[in-house]
């Protein structure tokens, strides 16, 4: 199969970065200089990338980072793609790599839940004694997931502490095996569990993105398709077989389309139809159809009388 000309890579690492501001536009200058495109977040405790570009760009942007002792043995996850999945270029000093803005923080290095392989992590999937849960966010599960895997109502990753909280009976004494896209989420979030006093847990190592491309298990047992935060939202990972478990927010059909609602100030991530996106004016409920700031009215240059007849017919 002929490679295609660009390519999207995944990261990080936890790893102590001083002066992470200045790194951070030091790295911004230099994936510019590449003609890279992506969104790369630096912390004091680490890195979180990702990134898109030429085969080119992209085999220099590994090679300069393999280069760094920190990041030496970072493990870097390719995808082949026929463009760039990102539109810009940004690289943000943030004070955590993922949000949980935890009172007592975790430091993954010294506290994290143990790495299940992909076979392993297959494994666990049909055994009854554990507890397979999702560390992101509802949206993300919506468009797919692990077959049997526990969905948490949240949607942002500093929710879920106070989730498990609320639902520990639902985890029991189970073992607990926690999954997320890449894996950086569950480094923190496996930790944080054992801090909470859950004895047996782990963590699907290198994420679902590793899962979906382990030459043995090829994806079997999840459903639907992975969200991804780059202008392509979304890409498969079952290689065996394509379960739909998405549904049309206004007709509960299958779909496996996003879209975010109209109202600026909503913004809501909502699965739905082309046909659908039109006749909602791309809005979850009338209060944002209404608004007097509707993106959608205002890019399909909608009159009030128009927009009052699309609103008629839903009524």
């Amino acid at each position: 199969m002929e490679q295609k000309p660009y390519r999207v890579l995944l990261y990080y690492m936890y790893v102590p970065i001083e002066n992470g501001e200045e790194y951070a536009q030091e790295h911004l200058a230099f994936c510019k200089e590449l003609g890279i495109k992506g969104r790369i977040l630096i912390a004091d405790e680490g890195i979180n990338g990702t990134c898109s570009g030429t085969v080119e760009q992209t085999d220099r942007y590994i090679e300069h980072m393999k280069a760094d002792p920190r990041f030496a043995d970072m493990i870097i996850k390719i995808d082949e793609s026929d463009e760039h999945a990102f539109k810009k270029m940004k690289v943000r000093y943030r004070p955590e790599l993922v949000t949980l803005r935890l009172e007592n923080d975790i430091n993954p290095n010294e506290t994290t839940g143990k790495y299940l392989s992909a076979k392993e992590f297959y494994e666990s999937l049909n055994d009854e004694d554990t507890v397979v849960l999702d560390a992101r966010n509802d949206y993300e599960y919506d468009l797919g997931h692990f077959r049997g895997a526990i969905r948490p109502d949240i949607t942002n990753f500093r929710d879920l502490p106070k989730w498990v909280q609320d639902n520990k009976e639902m985890l029991g004494d189970k073992k607990i095996v926690t999954y997320c896209t890449g894996g950086i989420r569950c480094e923190k979030f496996s930790g944080w569990l054992l801090e909470e006093g859950f004895e047996d847990v782990a963590q699907l190592h290198g994420g679902i993105v590793t899962y979906g491309k382990d030459p043995e298990v090829q994806g079997d047992l999840w459903d639907g398709q992975l969200y991804v935060f780059d202008e392509r939202i979304a890409v498969p990972v079952n290689q065996k077989e394509h379960v739909v478990v998405g549904k049309d927010y206004y007709t509960g059909e299958p779909c496996e389309r996003y879209v975010n609602c109209a109202n600026p100030e909503c913004n809501k991530k909502i699965l739905c139809s082309e046909e659908n996106e039109h006749k909602y004016l791309r809005s979850c409920s009338d209060h944002c159809r209404t608004h007097p700031r509707n993106r959608y009215i205002a890019q399909h240059g909608l009159t009030e009388e128009e927009v009052e007849k699309r609103l008629a017919v839903l009524s």
